[in-house]
């Protein structure tokens, strides 16, 4: 069992599931011995094997129940948490732009894909946050008289930079950022508009990186740039650039966002958007307080992230820990879930993100290849109503929504 398992612990309810995985068991019957900082299996016939928990983690072996073993899972059990860990500091749980940027400080920005810079030493002297999309038409409720916004736009100066949900602007000034063209692209940004205001094609409006052609943003008016948070790194001056796997960054910033929208305004459930204006995804936000204990057993799936730079490896040695939020998602692409997706559109509780069409088809296939890892049993859960008969067979008519997670270290220093 040399650390096939996988221990889910909420700290809010101080409450563990913990799945021994069947291929890494022994040969049956076994004995399994559940102690404050341990875990062991035994078999008469494959001897014993056992397993230490990482520093920290504590349970109450008293408290296990629910014993059952699933045909090509392995033993799932359930317990209290004897101290369940503390949370990291903010810090180092997400990376948060509005607490990263300060005034008065020079700042780089840097294409997160290839490492390109795309503004050089930038200093603002205000940082700000932007109101909530709907802000205009909650004017026009509130005010009693014409809305004295209305012809104006809230756009930042040479000096400013401004934080929206997904994206922050910044003033182009003479770094000259601009539209896609065949002709021109960004050496450290983008080279002015040449079409000034008449920005009619939405594909012209896309700012590209030069090195690598990937989409960084858009131009919002002919000296307005918007960045997603997803495409571009910022680092003080002094500091040297150091990449991140992409998808780890994309995950990390995705986390971050869900996080602080469910936090400031208690909404759980979320569109993504491309910048296309499709809905790509459906996510639920279940839990943000769960830590993950996971060994790498012979039979553990994370081999399948290989590819993303070993996204969902632990922070060292063969039991490693994490932080992840807890989500549950439906992709709607291909016009899948269409009914579902704009019943959501049209639902006041739901709040949309936005981010690069290319980026939420990552975001997608992260979401895909994390509930691969989970067990059978828990990749999914029946929620929605109104499911298609032809997704669903013949049962029952509930709609069933895909598990997943989403690590939360900050992605200047994932595992």
């Amino acid at each position: 069992m040399a650390g096939g398992f996988l221990l889910e612990i909420r700290r809010g309810t101080q409450s563990a599931l913990l799945v021994i995985r069947e291929a890494d068991l022994p040969s049956w019957p076994v004995d399994v011995a559940v102690g404050a900082d341990r875990l062991e299996v035994r078999s008469s016939g494959s001897g014993a094997a056992a397993a230490e928990l990482p520093a920290g983690v504590r349970l109450a072996p008293a408290s296990c129940r629910g014993l059952r073993r699933l045909p090509g899972e392995g033993l799932h059990l359930r317990m209290r948490v004897r101290r369940p860990p503390p949370p990291p500091p903010s810090h180092d749980l997400i990376f948060t732009l509005r607490e990263s940027l300060t005034p008065q400080k020079n700042y780089i920005f840097y294409c997160q894909s290839c490492g390109d810079i795309i503004v050089k030493d930038r200093k603002f002297l205000r940082i700000l946050p932007l109101p909530s999309e709907n802000w205009s038409a909650l004017v026009e409720e509130w005010c009693c008289h014409p809305n004295p916004f209305a012809r104006s736009t809230l756009h930042p100066q040479y000096d400013d930079c401004f934080l929206g949900d997904t994206f922050f602007l910044l003033n182009s000034g003479n770094e000259s950022h601009v539209p896609e063209s065949p002709m021109c692209c960004s050496e450290t940004g983008h080279r002015a508009s040449q079409s000034g205001p008449n920005l009619k094609s939405k594909e012209n409006t896309k700012v590209i990186c030069k090195r690598c052609r990937t989409m960084l943003g858009e131009t919002v008016s002919s000296d307005t740039i918007k960045y997603y948070v997803t495409e571009v790194i910022i680092r003080p001056s002094e500091e040297s650039f150091s990449p991140t796997p992409r998808s780890q960054f994309v995950q990390g910033m995705v986390a971050q966002c869900l996080v602080e929208l469910s936090s400031a305004k208690s909404t759980f459930r979320f569109t993504v958007k491309g910048n296309n204006g499709k809905i790509y995804i459906l996510i639920w936000l279940l839990n943000s307080d769960t830590l993950l204990v996971e060994s790498s057993g012979s039979s553990s799936s994370r081999s399948v992230f290989t590819q993303f730079g070993d996204i969902f490896m632990p922070t060292s040695g063969p039991v490693g820990t994490w932080n992840a939020l807890k989500v549950l998602y439906q992709p709607c692409i291909k016009s899948r879930n269409k009914d579902l997706a704009d019943e959501w559109e049209n639902d006041i509780g739901v709040h949309p993100l936005k981010f690069p069409s290319e980026t939420c088809l990552e975001l997608l296939l992260i979401l895909g290849l994390s509930t691969t890892s989970l067990p059978p049993s828990l990749r999914c859960m029946n929620s929605f109503q109104f499911c298609n008969r032809e997704e669903m067979g013949e049962s029952e008519p509930e709609h069933i929504l895909n598990r997943s997670r989403f690590n939360c270290k900050n992605p200047t220093s994932f595992q």
